[in-house]
């Protein structure tokens, strides 16, 4: 059974129960299921003293800490996430891990001012963050699911606690995206809602895309169109106002091709299948994507699409690039796509194009 101090959402200490977090991860301890209460409960007030009490009190023998390692766990940050995106989030998760709690631990109990904790602070919330995601993309076991929502949450307090709105907020929607796939739906709204408040200020026409898309989507899947519409306007307004350069924003990867994409789901949740496609389509051949992940998610996705609205041939060579793309990621939404895909393939038996897929499929999953 993990430890108390890894279950506690709220922890006195951050720092201690982030690096305990890691620690019994890096161990294989067992993890508790996600449960709709800890991802409410991460809304609670940080600890906003956290920093300039770490300057006061750090022991004597410290590491001294400078621009340079926070500079470091930044592009480790990026060299982990680029590998992530490409491959998925099976591949290498146990190296953030253990960077965060073999590294980045002495670092956060070190000597530094103030303004360095900030941006320390800020830094490893994004390695968090990514240990979160990479933990929800390995699969759907209850310990996988539990592992990324206590990723997240800690995300969000070490970003409240370096006050940096964006982080916390991107935070945020990992907890809503993630109850919204685990069928937490008021939940989603909620934490939905709190992305959106968080980042409210930000001058960042893409991060507000990103929080606005994400309250829309879990409108969606509650039933409430009105909302999920009224948001999607929002974000697309948003996202049309952003610039052609990401910039080095931490949301700044939601890009118009990953607004169209989300968009088209949205769109397909609430039914509109032709305004879905052409979005799907939109975020493909207009947009493209670099990122072989997102690339083959998209094309799953514009597959059941095209099923939907009765353009077989049109979902099976879709499809078929589909398991092309994919091959060799490692995430539990390519896993997902293609058991999903298997199943509605049964429904045309005999037809030589969906057995070639089929047997495509097979040997992708032996």
């Amino acid at each position: 059974m993990p430890d108390t101090a890894e279950q506690d959402p709220t922890p006195a200490d951050t720092v201690k129960s982030v690096l305990v977090l890691g620690r019994n991860d890096v161990d294989r301890r067992n993890f508790l299921a996600a449960s709709s209460g800890y991802a409410l409960v991460t809304l609670a007030l940080p600890d906003a003293e956290s920093i300039a009490r770490r300057t006061r009190t750090a022991p004597a023998g410290a590491v001294r800490v400078g621009k340079g390692e926070v500079t470091a766990v930044q592009q480790m940050v990026k060299a982990l996430g680029d590998s992530a995106a490409e491959l998925g989030g099976g591949h290498a998760r146990h190296l953030a891990v253990r960077y965060l709690t073999q590294d980045v631990g002495p670092w956060l109990n070190g000597k530094f001012t103030e303004a360095t904790g900030r941006e320390l602070f800020a830094a490893t919330s994004q390695l968090v963050h990514l240990a979160g995601w990479m933990a929800q993309d390995e699969g759907n076991a209850p310990e996988h699911q539990g592992r990324a929502q206590q990723y997240y949450a800690h995300a969000h307090r070490l970003a409240a606690e370096a006050g940096d709105p964006e982080l916390s907020a991107t935070a945020l929607r990992g907890l809503a995206v993630q109850a919204i796939g685990l069928g937490y739906r008021a939940e989603a709204v909620q934490l939905g809602e709190a992305c959106v408040r968080h980042g409210r200020h930000l001058e960042n026409p893409r991060a507000v895309a990103y929080y606005e898309a994400t309250l829309a989507n879990a409108a969606a899947q509650d039933g409430d169109r009105r909302t999920a519409t009224r948001h999607l306007a929002f974000s697309e307004a948003a996202i049309g106002r952003s610039p052609a350069e990401s910039g080095e924003s931490w949301a700044g990867h939601y890009s118009p091709g990953r607004w169209a994409h989300e968009s088209g789901m949205v769109l397909s949740r609430l039914g509109d299948l032709d305004a879905a496609e052409e979005h799907l389509h939109l975020a493909l051949e207009i947009h493209g994507l670099d990122r072989r992940r997102t690339r083959a998610i998209v094309l799953a996705d514009l597959g059941g699409v095209r099923l939907r609205q009765g353009d077989v041939e049109g979902a099976l060579t879709t499809w078929n690039e589909f398991v092309d793309c994919a091959d060799g990621i490692r995430s539990v939404k390519v896993h997902d796509a293609v058991e999903d895909m298997r199943l509605r393939l049964n429904r045309f038996p005999g037809t030589a194009a969906a057995e070639e897929l089929r047997h495509k499929a097979d040997q992708f999953t032996s």
